[in-house]
């Protein structure tokens, strides 16, 4: 059985306890990307060309750095259980960015201070959902 993390006409909102005023480019820790820098690296410039399925398992298949050839296989494996989703995203959660899901699970994200991100919170035809908070209640 497959498990997804694609939403369709679904707009992420940031976590209630994010404190970032503005969709911030995530830092740069140490010598490897975190989850949020690839992440980004994926997401920022390429509206709608991804779905969730596609930058969450391209970030893992990157940290473990398998081999084109074992791609195929090693993404069946990966979406053979369930996996977190963007709510559960450092971009969603730390970093200020909202994400859209197009009709097709196509992605894109959108800064908490940009006229677009109002937009999707407005707008009554898309499914609105939060990002996980940080901290436990």
């Amino acid at each position: 059985m497959k498990h997804s993390t694609n939403y369709y006409n679904t707009f992420i909102e940031i976590a209630e306890d994010c404190k970032a005023e503005m969709g911030e480019m995530p830092p740069i820790k140490g010598e490897k990307k975190t989850v949020a820098n690839l992440q980004f690296d994926m997401l920022y410039g390429n509206d709608y060309k991804y779905t969730s399925d596609d930058v969450l398992f391209g970030v893992y298949a990157i940290r473990k750095e398998f081999e084109k050839r074992e791609l195929s296989e090693q993404r069946e494996h990966y979406f053979s259980k369930g996996q977190p989703c963007f709510r559960a995203s450092p971009l969603t959660k730390s970093y200020g960015w909202g994400i859209h899901s197009n009709e097709e699970g196509k992605i894109a994200i959108y800064g908490v201070e940009t006229e677009e991100y109002r937009k999707f919170l407005e707008d009554d035809t898309i499914k609105k959902v939060k990002a996980m908070s940080s901290k436990r209640k």
